[in-house]
This record gives structure tokens, sequence and C-alpha cells, in this order.
């Protein structure tokens, strides 16, 4: 698996930007977000039962991100079809603010290392990218717990923040000091 100080692999994927069939559909990359935090998520698959709850999590912190200038990715290895169907069905999906990505030739979660080998899925796994594209956090899961929003957001305000932050550290309080 690919972890803290590498580079993310670059993609070129299809996303599903709203719940529309005529705009629903866009191109996405790597590329697309140059200069941004990232922070790209993924799970398992579409119309099951823990994934919806995570993403809505990640849907309502969503302005939270964006006021740090990161932008939300959600993906999993569903087609694009399939990511808009759920959408459409699904009401916490309908207004989702951020793109779900579809990675069905599982190129991307190969090139990170999160392809189950026993599901042949995505693993739960939530990424922090820099600006640089560089991996500075990784969280995963097994496939039946879902993750926290709020400790991504935690660790992206602690990675802004350039400082020494200690456990349970939140923006705001005060960071450590080499003395």
């Amino acid at each position: 698996m690919l972890g803290i100080g590498q580079k993310f692999p670059a993609f070129n994927l299809k996303g599903v930007v709203s719940s529309d069939i005529k705009t629903a559909f866009k191109d996405i990359s790597l590329d697309s977000y140059k200069g941004k935090w990232k922070i790209i998520f993924f799970y398992p698959k579409d119309f099951t039962f823990v994934c919806p709850t995570e993403i809505a999590g990640f849907g309502k912190l969503n302005k939270s991100f964006t006021d740090r200038d990161a932008v939300v990715l959600g993906g999993s290895t569903d087609s694009e079809f399939v990511h808009l169907a759920w959408r459409q069905q699904k009401d916490e999906l309908k207004t989702l603010p951020f793109p779900l990505i579809s990675d069905i030739k599982r190129e991307l979660t190969s090139a990170l290392g999160i392809l189950d080998p026993a599901e042949g899925v995505a693993q739960r796994a939530a990424y922090i990218v820099d600006p640089q594209n560089v991996i500075r956090f990784v969280y995963v899961t097994d496939l039946s717990v879902g993750r926290s929003p709020e400790e991504v957001l935690r660790v992206l305000d602690g990675l802004q923040s350039d400082e020494l932050c200690p456990c349970n550290w939140q923006k705001g309080q005060e960071t450590l000091k080499v003395a």
C-alpha cells in the first residue's frame, strides 16, 4: 500500500457530479485539482449499508473541507452508471456536493494497493493529499467498519498548521513547542 510521503498516483476516471443524467458525468483527474489539498476516500460498493453513512458524513463536512482549500472525492470500483443510480435512489446522496469516481478497471485502487484481495473491491481507505500530490495521511479500516470524516478533518487541520499537534488536538488549541 502506498503511504506517507509517496506521490498519489495520477488518474483519469469518470466521475458522477450530480443526480441528473444530463449533467452527471465528468472526467476527473488528479490534475483537475492542481494546487489544492485533496481528500480522496474509497469505499467497497454502492447499494450497501456502511458506505452511505460515510459518504453522507463527508458530504455534511464538505463546506468545512472547502473552507480549508480542500476538495473531497469519493470512489469505488463500481461503474459511473451504478454511482448515478445509487445517487438517484438514496436520499442522502442525491445532492452530494462532491464527485464519486469510478475505478471500474481497478487501476487506481491497484496502484494504491487498496484492492481487497478477498472481495475484489476497494478497501475502506481515505487519503489526505497535499497540493504537491504527496500523501500526508492514510486511514484504512476493515470493510465492515466505517471511518470518521471528523477525524480526517482534524488531521487536515493539523497538517495545515505546520506545527506539532498532540493527541486529540483540535483546530484553535495550543500546539506543542520544542524546548
